[in-house]
């Protein structure tokens, strides 16, 4: 077998690699951390979770191009206000934001309320700093802001695409009736959570 320029270069690169995995050890385990503790971060809280959820709700009941729109300008801006809360940048009312937006979004899921598309991209948007700024502060010390930033937009993108998925019983009467139920239900624990951010 001949041995080109090409293998050559490869069998060096997989020795480097082999050899600077023990030294690399460390470094990777603590981003792999970072990585799942921002995936596991939204989904620890029921009021991320629940908003979450009302966005793709929401965005189902729409239909194109809200649909798609609403969730990726979620996961878009909160990645914003994640940065702002890894960089210290204080924000107020962070709270009472989350609150805000399970008790707004739920009734826009509730009443199948349709705004315009930049309305409800703006409204979407307005309170994705919020969640994000929260993430953002919660980075635990000595794990990658990087890799916990990508985690919990990735958490978040599937809460959404299940948002969209139980939206699509929409299509049936008796399906638009139960996304009404879940919409209310969300709203009154954006309630709860309201009295408990501000109590």
């Amino acid at each position: 077998m001949r041995f080109t320029l090409t293998h050559t270069l490869v069998f060096v690169a997989a020795t480097l690699a082999g050899l600077s995995t023990p030294a690399l050890a460390h470094v990777e385990a603590g981003q792999a951390a970072g990585f799942l503790t921002g995936l596991l971060h939204p989904i620890s809280g029921i009021d991320h979770v629940l908003a979450m959820v009302a966005v793709g709700l929401w965005g189902a009941q729409l239909g194109a191009p809200a649909i798609w729109l609403l969730p990726v300008t979620f996961p878009i801006v909160m990645a914003l206000g994640g940065l702002l809360g890894l960089l210290g940048i204080p924000l107020p009312g962070v709270e009472v934001g989350i609150a805000a937006s399970a008790i707004l979004l739920g009734a826009a899921v509730m009443t199948e309320r349709r705004l315009p598309l930049y309305a409800a991209a703006v409204l979407v948007g307005f309170f994705a700093v919020f969640h994000g700024h929260a993430h953002g502060t919660e980075l635990p010390p000595g794990e990658s802001g990087l890799l916990y930033s990508l985690g919990f937009v990735m958490a978040t993108g599937f809460l959404h695409a299940v948002g969209i998925a139980i939206g699509a019983i929409h299509r049936w009467p008796a399906g638009r009736i139960a996304l009404r139920i879940a919409g209310g239900s969300v709203g009154l624990a954006g309630i709860f959570f309201l009295w408990r951010a501000i109590a």
